[in-house]
C-alpha cells in the first residue's frame, strides 16, 4: 500500500519561483508525465523496490559521503579527489535543501499520483537526491576514468518519478544544480592543486 504524505498549509499556500500554474496548481504535463512512469515501468513490484533502495541510499546524501570517506580512507594518493566527492555530495544536498525552502514548492498531491515511500520534507523543488547524486556521479566519473553520471544519474532520477515524490522539473533542475555544484568542487581542486 502506498504511503500518501499530506501537504501542509503552509506549503500548499506557496509555491515561489514560478514553477507552478495559477493558485499553486502544477502544470498539468508534470502530472501526466508522473502518471506515464507510474502506469508503465512504476507498476512492477520489482522496480518500486529498486527504486526505495535507492531513495533510502541517497537519503541526505549519506550513501554518497560514505563512498566518498572510504575511497579516502583507502586510496591515500588520490585522498583529497575522493574527499572531494564527499563534499559535494554533501554541498550540493544543502544547496537543494536552501532552494527548496526558498521556492516552497509542495510534492506531488494529485489523486492520480502513488507516493510510494516516505520524505523526510515535504517540499519537493528541486530534487535532493538528483541533486547529490549528479554532484557525486560527475566526481566520481572524473576520478574513475568511467562514465557514471550516464550510469547513475538516470536510474535516480526515474526512481524518484516512480516513487511519487518529485515532478520532471524537480529531478531536471535538481541534477542541473548537481553539476554546477561538481563544477565548483573540481574548480576548487584545480586551485588548491596549483
Amino acid at each position: 500500500m502506498p504511503l500518501v504524505t499530506e501537504v501542509s498549509e503552509e506549503a500548499e499556500g506557496c509555491c515561489g519561483g514560478g514553477c507552478c500554474g495559477a493558485e499553486g496548481e502544477v502544470p498539468p504535463v508534470e502530472v501526466r508525465a508522473l502518471n506515464i512512469v507510474q502506469g508503465t515501468i512504476g507498476q512492477y513490484p520489482a522496480v518500486i523496490k529498486a527504486a526505495r533502495g535507492m531513495s533510502h541510499f541517497g537519503e541526505h546524501a549519506l550513501g554518497w559521503m560514505a563512498i566518498g570517506a572510504a575511497g579516502a580512507l583507502v586510496d591515500k594518493k588520490r585522498r583529497r579527489q575522493w574527499a572531494g566527492v564527499a563534499v559535494g555530495a554533501f554541498g550540493s544536498h544543502a544547496a537543494s535543501v536552501v532552494i527548496k525552502r526558498i521556492v516552497r514548492r509542495p510534492r506531488p498531491n494529485d489523486p492520480s499520483v502513488q507516493v510510494n515511500v516516505s520524505t523526510p520534507s515535504k517540499l519537493s523543488f528541486p530534487s535532493s537526491h538528483a541533486t547529490s547524486t549528479t554532484a557525486a556521479a560527475v566526481l566520481l566519473g572524473r576520478l574513475t576514468g568511467l562514465p557514471l553520471p550516464a550510469v547513475l544519474v538516470p536510474p535516480m532520477l526515474l526512481s524518484r518519478l516512480v516513487l511519487g515524490v518529485h515532478y520532471p522539473s524537480d529531478v531536471l533542475a535538481g541534477s542541473a544544480l548537481g553539476a554546477a555544484s561538481a563544477a565548483a568542487v573540481l574548480a576548487a581542486e584545480k586551485r588548491l592543486a596549483k
